[in-house]
């Protein structure tokens, strides 16, 4: 008899397959596929209203005319936005798996998970600007305005929290999630890498068509580096880490770092 670490696993079957199929569409469409849909068709709309290099895409809004009001909307909007992340993990957690350790979002290597997501961060960081500036320069790129909020003593830890919120939605859902989803459904490497980059390149499409190529390039790296590691967590360091810098540097310095002119 075979060890059972050998043991190929056992094909789905049809009724299996349908109900993995319609979980992804169902959770997709909840979440970052519904966020896709919108930005296909906010791209098409400011496409008609004239060229993309005279137009501007704000990332992080005043949400309320009142600080207290806007504060508020501001922390429900993160909190809620991240139920699609709490489904996903019910979804993969099974008697004696726990979805944390299957997608590899632990803390269980620090040191290694926070290298790679520094490492990470410096090549999309620089990649981003370069995409930036050619993207305006070629006219295919709104002029991103990072954050729009007021100055008030929470607006830095609200600007941290809403680039955490995007990194964890994303690279949970998109990443970890989907790959582990079409893995079950037998789908090979390059389909869910290529599927994953599409998708995160389609909810970037809002900005203009430079981040979406950016973010399809982005998602290509990511998924690989994913697939090599099995582990989501430095994803999400490095996407963090690329936002908040982008978030709170726009918040302190403005134009000055050439960001939404």
């Amino acid at each position: 008899m075979r060890p059972a670490s050998t043991v190929p696993a056992p094909a789905l079957e049809p009724r299996a397959r349908r109900r993995i199929t319609a979980e992804i569409l169902i959770v997709l469409g909840l979440s970052l596929g519904q966020s896709g849909v919108y930005a296909i068709v906010r791209l098409a709309d400011k496409m008609t209203q004239g060229p993309l290099a005279g137009q501007t895409t704000t990332l992080n809004p005043v949400l309320a005319q009142s600080p207290f009001f806007d504060l508020l909307y501001q922390l429900l909007g993160i909190f809620f936005s991240l139920m699609p992340v709490a489904l996903v993990l019910f979804l993969l957690t099974e008697p004696g798996k726990s979805a944390f350790r299957r997608i590899g979002f632990t803390f269980s290597r620090p040191v290694r998970d926070f290298g790679l997501g520094v490492g990470l961060a410096a090549v999309i960081g620089a990649g981003t600007l370069g995409v930036y500036a050619a993207g305006r320069a070629l006219g295919i790129t709104t002029a991103l305005i990072p954050a729009a909020l007021d100055t008030y003593w929470w607006t830095l830890p609200v600007l941290i929290l809403s680039a955490l919120r995007h990194a964890v939605l994303e690279e949970v859902i998109v990443v970890g999630y989907l790959f582990t989803r079409l893995r079950a459904l037998g789908w090979g490497v390059p389909a869910m890498i290529l599927t994953s980059a599409l998708i995160r390149a389609s909810y970037h499409l809002y900005q203009g068509i430079g981040p979406g190529i950016g973010n399809f390039v982005m998602g290509l790296l990511f998924g690989y580096v994913y697939y090599k590691t099995k582990r989501v967590m430095p994803l999400v360091i490095a996407h963090a880490l690329v936002d908040i810098a982008g978030f709170v540097g726009f918040a302190l310095f403005g134009s000055a770092i050439g960001i939404g002119d």
